[in-house]
């Protein structure tokens, strides 16, 4: 998810910063447009986010992982910043103190594809063909990290379930 969260933060003209963990996934970051990285096990999140932005902070945060980083990304919004709420990959749901949007302005925003394409199927649709668009002009470009037979699927499942995975990963019949 971060991959593809990257390519459409570019095509709608963000900067991007993107937080990861390893070195390998830097790179991948890097390679799918990232404009800064940030390392929170070498800097901590709110420092990197202040010096990548001049101490201005970010307008939206897109956060899969949630745990602890969470608060800290929120803390390091703009005045009217958006924490996007995606999921909780780090098996962590985060407790945010409120005073936080009241003090700056920002909102908190769940993002749940699925009950958004049940209440607001033409909105889904719209969103669908732009993306289906950026996928045919190449602006978005789909990354298969590794592939696995199906009598591996459990092997797949353990790479996810490890954090190894960059990109996609895919069960082939």
């Amino acid at each position: 998810m971060g991959i593809a969260a990257i390519q459409i933060g570019k095509a709608l003209g963000a900067r991007v910063l993107a937080s990861v963990s390893s070195d390998e996934k830097a790179v991948a970051a890097v390679d799918a447009g990232a404009d800064v990285i940030l390392r929170p096990d070498q800097t901590p999140l709110r420092d990197g986010i202040a010096s990548a932005t001049g101490g201005d902070g970010v307008d939206v945060v897109y956060d899969p992982v949630g745990g602890p980083h969470t608060e800290l990304a929120l803390r390091s919004t703009k005045w009217n910043g958006r924490l996007l709420v995606i999921g909780f990959a780090s098996g962590e749901i985060p407790s945010i103190p409120l005073n936080l949007s009241l003090v700056k302005g920002n909102s908190v925003v769940g993002v749940f594809w699925g009950r958004f394409n049940l209440e607001e199927p033409a909105k889904s649709a719209a969103n669908n063909d732009v993306i289906m668009g950026w996928v045919a002009d190449g602006t978005l470009r789909p990354v298969v990290q590794k592939t696995f037979s199906l009598d591996s699927a459990v092997d797949a499942f353990r790479w996810v379930a490890n954090r190894n995975a960059i990109g996609r990963v895919v069960v082939t019949p």
